[in-house]
């Protein structure tokens, strides 16, 4: 590559200049040396400006992935039609497996999670969301992240019922978009947000590996809390378009509260196999449901099930 045979004529060349340098032996000089004025002092290096090699190579990477899902015909962005059929029985399930199961096990990494319910989760709280970016993100694409995060959240809200907004002062849902160069930088800020953050935690965003495309967490209160309290998210600034906007519909739906896949759930973006890039009319129903009054932080899915049934009408045919 052109960069890597660039760095090895660098190096050559100071090997020779080190190597004169050393069979020249130069006379003393005959008078004291002076001070070099200030004005001729070495400029302090700048620091490095856009993203690093290794986040470049991260951008074609997931550029190829995303070519590679289009051309199967994924990533779709139609919310679902015809040839995606669900019944209320359908959503109901969905919700199930959805907000009353985990993906992963809590505070243990990416370890998948056990296979039983826990209680409902959902913020009781207006949500403040503020974006927040890695110095390794450039600029031109800051603006697009930022005014995509605003309208996502306006509908967001629109669809739940739920006050959720910018607030760039005293947030609660930290967006944060970083490039692999970002990393440490991201830590910094991670335990700055939530100072007393278990280690395991911290672990999924340092060691992050490539096919995790983004990640959410949601904490609350305390164990036994089902209110969720604070969120951050994940985004990694390599991907294209496409996919760093499916990232934010789903990583944001989940942190209010819908934490589980299911490979069950068509079309939904809350299932593994990609074949939806944004949130659909089916997901929509899921978020209007988790955010109905009637549903309560803690309720057990026995509780809810009636609830549910009611909510949906129990209707047979398509909806």
């Amino acid at each position: 590559m052109g960069g890597k045979g660039f760095r090895r004529a660098m190096t050559a060349g100071l090997a020779v200049l080190a190597l004169s340098g050393c069979v020249t032996q130069p006379k003393a000089p005959d008078t004291p040396p002076q001070a070099r004025p200030a004005e001729l002092m070495p400029a302090a290096p700048e620091p490095p400006q856009g993203p690093s090699e290794a986040s470049r190579n991260l951008s074609r990477y997931y550029a190829a992935v995303q070519a590679d899902l289009l051309a199967q015909g994924l990533l779709r962005t139609d919310g679902g039609g015809i040839d995606t059929p669900y019944t209320d029985t359908d959503v109901m399930r969905n919700f199930e497996r959805i907000a009353f199961y985990d993906e992963y096990e809590r505070n243990a990494g990416f370890r998948r999670a056990s296979d039983t319910a826990v209680g409902l989760r959902k913020w009781d709280r207006p949500v403040r969301l503020s974006v927040e970016f890695g110095a390794g993100v450039p600029q031109a694409q800051r603006s697009f992240d930022e005014r995509m995060v605003r309208d996502y959240a306006d509908r967001l809200a629109d669809i739940t019922g739920h006050p959720i907004s910018m607030a760039p002062r005293n947030p609660n849902f930290h967006v944060l978009f970083m490039s692999e160069g970002d990393r440490d930088e991201a830590i910094a800020r991670i335990r700055q947000i939530v100072p007393d953050i278990n280690a395991a935690t911290l672990t999924l965003f340092r060691t992050l590996p490539r096919s995790i495309h983004c990640l959410v967490i949601a904490f609350s209160g305390s164990e036994s809390d089902h209110t969720y309290r604070r969120a951050i998210a994940f985004i990694r600034s390599e991907h294209p378009d496409l996919m760093r906007r499916s990232c934010v519909h789903e990583e944001l739906a989940q942190g209010l509260g819908l934490a589980n896949d299911s490979p069950r759930a068509r079309p939904s973006i809350f299932n593994d196999d990609d074949e939806f890039a944004l949130l659909t009319r089916h997901d929509e129903k899921l978020l209007k449901l988790l955010y109905h009054p009637a549903l309560t932080p803690g309720m057990t899915p026995d509780q809810a099930r009636p609830i549910i049934a009611r909510l949906l009408g129990q209707r047979a045919g398509p909806m």
